[in-house]
């Protein structure tokens, strides 16, 4: 037990010397690895943002198809159970006339000035709802083949505009993501490498006299474990610095269509599980791949 744990000192107290031995290279290993994952934290906080966003459009009217004006209104409510049968469509409202007339006076103040207007001038309707805003116009084109249906409007043009966003952000999130990723595991071999290249002599000394590839290979793996995962927690906490500072000025949507969403513990213990994931992999991962080379010796 004594020479476990005096081993494990010792890897650790080595670990930590070759961080401090190779402070500049150790130094933009961090900041790699916190430049790495500040980016991709920053892709994944507006992806979700613009999910959000999204699913509050499809929490809205999206479709409102107007009933034709010969059709009675118990003909009209006949039409719900083929409009909610029709796929991707959630559920499916009717506004009577006299519904949509009180909705459209609301809209005045002088609600006198409706008294003499015949409320057949509107029309029945039904507010639908969608389930996947990307589909809404197939949905719109299905919905137009119910011959008692006349105009049905749509506001698929801000809905496709977010969803080709969504998809553009998420494109670039990978690439840039695998390029840093990359350049990470790039840069933290190199620092190994060259720890590993100023011991050369006293690795290939502790082969020759038996040591195990277990007992030279822990330093450094140690090493790159640190610098991982102080990588990762300095990030983690820029991350969730600049996001919650950024939330709290964003008074041009204060009251309005939209506001940033919450760095909620739903949301922060996922990254934060992905950043110490991704700092382990990277730093320990690197020191693995570097000491391969001279560990054949």
């Amino acid at each position: 037990m004594k020479v476990n744990r005096n081993r494990s000192f010792y890897y650790i107290r080595e670990g930590i010397s070759s961080i401090f031995a190779h402070g500049l290279m150790s130094f933009a290993s961090i900041c790699i690895i916190v430049a790495f994952l500040i980016i991709m934290g920053s892709f994944i906080m507006l992806a979700l943002n613009i999910n959000a966003l999204i699913g509050v459009l499809e929490s809205e009217n999206i479709i409102l198809a107007y009933v034709h004006e010969s059709l009675s209104e118990s003909d009209a409510r006949a039409l719900e159970p083929r409009i909610r049968a029709i796929h991707n469509i959630s559920s499916a409202t009717f506004i009577s006339r006299e519904e949509a007339m009180q909705s459209f006076a609301r809209r005045f103040s002088d609600s006198n000035m409706f008294e003499d207007i015949d409320v057949t001038i509107f029309r029945h309707r039904y507010a639908i709802y969608v389930e996947d805003v990307s589909q809404i116009v197939q949905t719109q084109e299905t919905l137009r083949n119910i011959r008692e249906l006349g105009n049905i409007n749509a506001n698929h043009a801000i809905a496709q505009t977010l969803v080709s966003v969504r998809n553009v952000v998420t494109w670039i999130s990978v690439i840039i993501i695998a390029v840093l990723l990359v350049i990470s595991l790039f840069i933290m071999q190199n620092t190994i490498k060259l720890a590993t290249y100023e011991r050369r002599e006293e690795i290939a000394l502790m082969k020759m006299v038996g040591a195990t590839n277990a007992f030279i290979r822990w330093p450094f793996i140690i090493e790159g474990f640190i610098l991982g995962m102080t990588g990762s927690i300095l990030a983690y906490a820029a991350v969730r610095g600049l996001y919650e500072l950024a939330a709290s000025n964003m008074f041009l949507f204060e009251g309005g269509f939209f506001s940033l969403i919450t760095f909620s513990t739903s949301i922060s213990i996922p990254i934060f599980l992905l950043f110490i994931g991704i700092g382990f992999a990277v730093g320990v991962g690197g020191s693995v791949i570097a000491l391969n080379r001279y560990l054949k010796v």
